[in-house]
């Protein structure tokens, strides 16, 4: 995993998405799950080229529950976008990086 993409737990999750002063996504995830594993490299590099605009971190559901349950995650990849702490995405399932750039910008806006 890259510098930039960072893997948190539950007791992370308020300081590092909550309190961010950058827009967090958080990819909610297993080990278990193929399409997670997928997007891996795509959200590394997402990490890499947005540093400086969008904060990006993982949350592994298995051992992590309590911000899932908060989001309502039930199928996952699933990524929640917050901004100045609040949620304002949230979408499932793989997505390429062109999709993801998309969904983001969007909702950054």
């Amino acid at each position: 995993m890259s510098k930039k993409l960072k893997e948190i737990t539950d007791a992370q999750f308020q300081k590092e998405v909550i309190e961010a002063n950058l827009p967090v996504l958080v990819d909610f995830w297993a080990p278990w799950c193929g399409p997670c594993k997928a997007m891996a490299p795509i959200l590394e590099n997402l990490a890499e080229e947005m540093a400086d605009k969008l904060k990006i971190v993982k949350v592994d559901i298995t051992t992590n529950q309590q911000f899932a349950t908060a989001n309502n995650v039930r199928s996952i990849p699933n990524f929640v976008l917050y901004k100045n702490g609040a949620k304002c995405e949230q979408f499932i399932g793989a997505k390429d990086k062109s999709e993801l750039l998309k969904i983001i910008n969007a909702a950054l806006q």
